[in-house]
């Protein structure tokens, strides 16, 4: 589940999870969780804030909320578009045509509306970055845990850790062992217990093949 094919860490499916809500964020109170997505008036009272700071067309207001939420949210040109025609008919923003894109700049009106909805956006925009940082936090942890277990780095490296001059079924039988360590220790406390009573089982079974080592053996 957390690993690919290759064994390396599937950020993809572990923020496709994170984004349908596996957590709430700490500090953000139970409305918030780490899938919620901008509502529209939510991403028009965003969008007309970064417009005000300076002229955007579409894309640069994408790339804007990608960077506030630090990649945590990145909207789609399906609903950053309309939002635009929603702002520009309502009279907060006005277009002009920068080559091939519509350059947008807030109005008078836009202004207003901003002030009157100050409260709304300081909250969406804490949101965004708050969430961002969860997300980047988890994603800390999981590659420390990764990395512990001999995940991490370039996965053509993996055999320069082998043990040298046995059977390749060893060798592949300790990395299967890694793998599924490293799926159980993620697991409740019943789980572990469970991998850690079959671990045992299986040391005392090898130590009846070749005794005890004589040092620490990291596998």
């Amino acid at each position: 589940m957390w690993q690919n094919r290759d064994g390396e860490p599937n950020w993809r499916r572990f923020e496709a999870m994170a984004r349908k809500g596996l957590g709430r964020l700490d500090g953000m109170g139970d409305n918030f969780r780490i899938g919620r997505m901008l509502a529209s008036g939510d991403l028009r009272l965003v969008a007309l804030y970064l417009i005000d700071q300076q002229p955007r067309h579409g894309y640069d207001l994408i790339k804007a909320i990608e960077e506030r939420s630090h990649g945590f949210y990145v909207p789609s040109p399906g609903v950053v578009y309309p939002a635009l025609t929603f702002l520009e008919e309502a009279g907060y923003v006005t277009s002009a045509q920068d080559g091939s894109r519509k350059a947008y700049t807030i109005t008078e009106a836009g202004r207003a509306h901003l002030a009157d909805n100050g409260e709304a956006i300081e909250k969406t925009l804490d949101f965004l970055g708050k969430a961002g940082d969860r997300v980047a936090q988890i994603r800390r942890k999981m590659r420390e845990v990764d990395e512990g277990f001999g995940f991490g780095g370039d996965r053509h490296s993996r055999s320069d850790r082998d043990y040298p001059g046995v059977l390749p079924e060893v060798n592949e039988a300790r990395r299967a062992l890694k793998t599924a360590l490293s799926h159980a220790l993620r697991k409740d406390e019943a789980a572990q217990r469970r991998a850690a009573e079959i671990l045992l089982r299986a040391a005392r079974e090898i130590e009846e093949i070749g005794g005890r080592p004589e040092a620490d053996f990291d596998i």
